[in-house]
C-alpha cells in the first residue's frame, strides 16, 4: 500500500470513529495499520521517527483510541502495554497472540480462535479475556 493510500484509510477509520484527522492521528494509525504485531509506545515512537509528536501526545492518542475501540491494549511478558488495532477483536476477548521464547518476538494470531471461559467460580466478572502463548516461532523453532 502506497503512503497516499495509508494516509487515506487511516483517515477513513477516523472519520468513522468520530475523530479529526490531525496529523499525529494519522501518523499513528499509519504505524498500526502497516503493523503485524502489537507495538509499544516506545515502538511507535521509534518507527514515527522525527514526524513524531512528543511522548505525551502520543500516550493521549493512544488512550483515547482505546477508550473507543479502535486500539486495544495487549499485556504480554515484557509487563508493558503494547497498542494494535481493534478490528480483530471483540469487547470481550483479544484475538490470541503467540510470543516466541527464543527471540522475543510477537506473532497475532487472528485466524486462531478459542473460546471465552466459562464457569468460572461465583463472584468474578470477567471484563476481557487475552491469551498469550509461549513457545517457538518457526524461525527459531
Amino acid at each position: 500500500m502506497t503512503n497516499s493510500n495509508l494516509t487515506t484509510k487511516a483517515e477513513e477509520i477516523l472519520k468513522a470513529a468520530k475523530f479529526n484527522c490531525t496529523k499525529a492521528q494519522v501518523l499513528l494509525l499509519k504505524e498500526l495499520l502497516i503493523s503485524d504485531k502489537p507495538l509499544s509506545r516506545e515502538e511507535l515512537i521509534q518507527h514515527m521517527g522525527q514526524k513524531c509528536p512528543d511522548t505525551v501526545t502520543v500516550y493521549r492518542i493512544l488512550e483515547r483510541f482505546c477508550e473507543r475501540g479502535l486500539v486495544h491494549k495487549v499485556y504480554l511478558q515484557s509487563r508493558a502495554w503494547k497498542y494494535e488495532l481493534g478490528h480483530n477483536c471483540t469487547t470481550k476477548q483479544c484475538h490470541p497472540h503467540f510470543t516466541c521464547s527464543d527471540c522475543g518476538e510477537t506473532f497475532c494470531l487472528t485466524g486462531s480462535s478459542l473460546p471465552l471461559i466459562k464457569d468460572l467460580k461465583k463472584g468474578f466478572v470477567i471484563h476481557r479475556q487475552q491469551v498469550n502463548i509461549d513457545g517457538l516461532c518457526p524461525a527459531c523453532s
